[in-house]
């Protein structure tokens, strides 16, 4: 375990990447004793800072959902995090690419809730009832602490689950009209396919997803609350963006596209 005002400098210094554009060093090995209490209790500090600044929770994340992105982080288990309001973004929206340090994108099916959702003991009969409607989105993952050989779930986990924002559909779909198990997504990147996955990539059903968070979040005390947009993990793997890219995550099951792109 870290004493607390370890804990603190580590903030500081995640604080200190949007002032710098250098992301730090992985926390597992500058701080080899970190524990996974360590690095929910950073990000919760992290998040709290936002929200001294006058931003709000809009809704959470889960990641690390699928085997091609648990492998990609060497994970066994997801990890998760609060996003704040100026994490969502609507779609089409150009994005600026030197915001990020280091962007990748996946796609994704959001859920907006219409009741409230706490843990423990939710089971997916409980997400299909609380839920409003789900849309299509795309995720730009980022790293405020810079993958390196080694990294491990308890690096993402302190850096906000590596979230950098999620660009929105607008087309919802009731989850009564819709299998997700059998939804298939393509990703394309300047007009070509570059990737393609089914819901059943997420925890074998993304409505699994939200019940998972819902009950790891119940063990902090927190309830996913009306209005509030979880994201539920990439169908596919990561990819690396550039300045000029075009994304269009495309949806069957009447979902649809959402596009951005970065300038």
């Amino acid at each position: 375990m870290l004493d607390s005002a370890t804990r603190n400098q580590i903030v500081a210094d995640l604080i200190g990447t949007y002032h710098t554009r250098t992301p730090l060093p992985l926390l597992t090995q500058t701080y080899p004793q970190i524990e996974m209490a360590d690095s929910y209790a950073i990000q919760q500090a992290f998040v709290a800072h936002s929200l001294a600044q006058g931003r709000s929770v809009r809704g959470y994340k889960v990641g690390l959902t699928s085997k091609a992105m648990q492998e990609m982080s060497n994970a066994t288990e997801p990890d998760f995090s609060a996003m704040t309001d100026d994490l969502f973004l609507p779609e089409d929206t150009p994005l600026e690419h030197s915001r990020f340090f280091r962007p990748l994108i996946e796609i994704e099916i959001a859920f907006v809730m219409k009741t409230a959702l706490k843990g423990p003991g939710i089971l997916p009969v409980d997400v299909l009832r609380a839920t409003d409607f789900v849309l299509p989105a795309i995720e730009i993952v980022d790293f405020r602490v810079g993958p390196a050989p080694g990294m491990t779930v308890l690096d993402t986990v302190a850096d906000l689950a590596a979230c950098g924002v999620a660009v929105l559909g607008a087309n919802p779909r009731k989850l009564e009209d819709i299998d997700l198990r059998r939804v298939h997504g393509q990703m394309i990147v300047n007009g070509k396919v570059e990737q393609k996955g089914y819901g059943s990539a997420v925890l074998g059903n993304p409505v699994t997803a939200v019940a998972w968070l819902a009950n790891k979040l119940g063990e902090f005390g927190i309830t996913f609350e009306p209005g509030q947009t979880i994201l539920t993990g990439s169908l596919v793997r990561a990819m690396p963006v550039k300045a000029g890219d075009e994304v269009v995550a495309r949806f069957d099951s009447g979902l649809g596209d959402v596009l951005t792109s970065f300038v």
